[in-house]
């Protein structure tokens, strides 16, 4: 078959490095998976317990199939996280939050999740992004956020306002958008370049349509999984479950999705094929329950 003009030969993947078809070159395929990710594995904790709560944890994730199936199709990959890390609330951080969601009757967790997204305004749209220049994952405030409009200064400060004696009213408002941008915050193109707006001008075929980088990585991937929100969390929890202790230093969590959207094998050329999907769907699964961990440990502790 002739390929195309972005395309590499058998063995080879391109690299980005510019926004136009001119700022592609060819390297050499990426290594496996655990190589390439720019994660540290999850590896599973020898707890005698863990069966047990592995189990509580799938018995609560398989009744969410239906008490939560009507957000199915909705932005699942927010969805998935949220439900995750609901799961694995301890119970004082999940009576104070049942507390809080109270001011919203009929609001579930997985509501919450996308409330920043529906509720989008010019005022609030860089708050879900951080941009870092082509080369650099190294945040700095004065370069990467001068006017503390980025994720990184926003989840921070939306984190202090949740762990305050602020009202209530003011805390549930916090809550919305910290577990919202956690999850925002584990996406690589979250962290991506102002170049090409995050891969939004970076221009894609999949599954025979015309798309782009941020949307492939937003949602392509996972509706290419097959699975709502809470089948998916289902699925991660049985697949990642025991894992470390959640931490999360928003800083941190920041860069670590820039080196993954730096990778030379990150931008593919052209169509999305089987092989891209097959390697980074894996990742994209492995950044969900990252989100559901560190997000579960910062309202286990905002919410004791």
């Amino acid at each position: 078959m002739r390929r195309g003009p972005w395309e590499c030969s058998p063995g080879k993947q391109t690299r980005h490095v510019g926004g136009s078809e001119s700022g592609l070159e060819c390297t050499e395929a990426p290594p496996g998976i655990g190589e390439t990710s720019g994660l540290s594995p999850i590896t599973p904790v020898l707890d005698p317990f863990a069966f047990l709560y592995r189990a509580t944890l799938a018995l609560w994730l398989a009744a969410a199939v239906f008490s939560e199936s009507a957000q199915a199709w909705g932005p699942v990959g927010h969805q998935t996280v949220a439900i995750a890390a609901r799961a694995q609330l301890t119970p004082a951080a999940l009576a104070r939050l049942e507390e809080l969601m109270s001011l919203e009757p009929g609001t579930t967790f997985a509501d919450i999740a996308t409330w920043a997204d529906e509720h989008r305004s010019p005022e609030t749209a860089p708050w879900h992004y951080v941009n870092f220049p082509f080369g650099d994952c190294n945040y700095r405030p004065a370069r990467d956020c001068p006017d503390g409009q980025c994720i990184v200064a926003v989840l921070d400060e939306q984190l202090r306002i949740l762990t305050s004696q602020a009202p209530s009213s003011e805390r549930l408002l916090a809550l919305k958008w910290v577990v919202h941008l956690v999850a925002d915050l584990h996406q690589p193109l979250h962290a991506g370049m102002a170049e090409d707006r995050g891969g939004n001008r970076y221009q894609l075929q999949f599954l025979s349509r015309w798309s782009n980088l941020h949307s492939l990585w937003d949602s392509g991937l996972i509706h290419h999984m097959g699975e709502d929100a809470p089948t998916l969390a289902a699925r991660l929890a049985r697949q990642f479950w025991p894992s470390a202790p959640g931490s999360l230093s928003v800083r941190a969590a920041a860069e670590e999705s820039c080196r993954i959207a730096r990778k030379p094998w990150f931008y593919p050329a052209g169509a999305v094929g089987q092989d891209y999907i097959d390697a980074y769907s894996p990742i994209v699964e492995q950044r969900l329950w990252l989100a559901s961990v560190r997000l579960a440990a910062l309202l286990n502790r905002a919410l004791r």
